[in-house]
């Protein structure tokens, strides 16, 4: 006998619907993702011109996206999303570093480069070192330890968004640490930048009022055997929008100064003039459980 469907038993018809997904995962994954939108449809007595303007706002969302652009991930980003997963995923002992949001421009695969060398092929920017150790939050140096590195250029934009004048690979490098888990490399000072705003989420972003400008970073991903991976950023201490970072992913232990550093010696190893910014960011990662 059919069930007359209502504002409270669709749900459970819904849920019930799952029953025979094979999958427990997917099947718990699904009956929370409808039991929330159907609460949040009756908290909010949503309207039929509302949601269809959601489902619009999300079908552009998904066209926006192209093998160079994720609008999806930017919208995830702009609503806190990917920062909360990263956060419920971050099974990390309290001497690791902390996570940040992968963002929506890890799009093409980081040139691999040897130790001290140039990420930043255009110029344009105030030269910098950054230089660290990845470390195993024993103290332990981790040899060998891979850093995907990727970071916009001294105007803002990364190569993926300006390729008539970015070359690909540009202000992106993949790193091994040495033997004693060190690593360095020469960029560019980043400079905050704004989110891509012609597109669905910065409509968003308009019609809540709010800016589209992310503080100064540079993007790491470090990797090391027996080791659990972490997806981080390296902040500019002083940047503007620090407390307003429009992804939400700024975290005070990610921070560092970008100092002015008079130091002929280690100028000369690192192949830059003198004086030099120079930014020391250690990367400390959890042992796999």
């Amino acid at each position: 006998m059919a069930t007359d469907a209502d504002v409270t038993s669709v749900t459970e018809q819904a849920v019930d619907s799952l029953r025979g997904t094979a999958d427990p995962r997917l099947r718990e994954l699904l009956t929370g993702l409808i039991r929330h939108l159907h609460d949040f449809a009756r908290e909010t007595r949503l309207t039929h011109e509302e949601w269809a303007r959601a489902i619009g706002f999300l079908t552009a969302t998904g066209r926006a996206s192209t093998g160079t652009r994720q609008e999806v991930i930017l919208l995830s980003d702009v609503l806190g999303l990917s920062m909360l997963v990263e956060a419920v995923n971050a099974h990390t002992g309290p001497a690791a570093t902390e996570p940040a949001v992968l963002g929506p421009f890890h799009l093409t695969e980081s040139p691999v480069r040897a130790l001290g060398a140039d990420i930043d092929l255009v110029g344009g920017g105030e030269p910098c070192v950054v230089s660290g150790r990845v470390l195993s939050e024993d103290g332990t140096p981790l040899p060998g330890a891979v850093l995907d590195v990727w970071q916009a250029d001294g105007h803002g934009f990364y190569d993926v968004q300006r390729p008539d004048v970015q070359p690909p690979g540009n202000g992106r490098g993949l790193f091994t640490a040495d033997e004693a888990g060190r690593y360095r490399f020469r960029t560019c000072v980043p400079s905050p930048y704004p989110v891509p705003v012609d597109g669905p989420v910065g409509e968003l972003l308009r019609a809540t009022g709010r800016h589209p400008c992310r503080p100064a970073h540079i993007h790491f991903i470090a990797t090391a055997d027996g080791h659990t991976p972490v997806t981080t950023h390296l902040f500019v201490a002083g940047s503007d929008y620090l407390d307003s970072d429009a992804v939400l992913a700024v975290r005070s232990s990610l921070v560092r100064d970008f100092t002015e550093t008079d130091d002929p010696a280690l100028a000369e190893q690192c192949g830059v003039g003198n004086p030099f910014r120079h930014a020391r960011f250690d990367l400390v990662l959890s042992r796999a459980c």
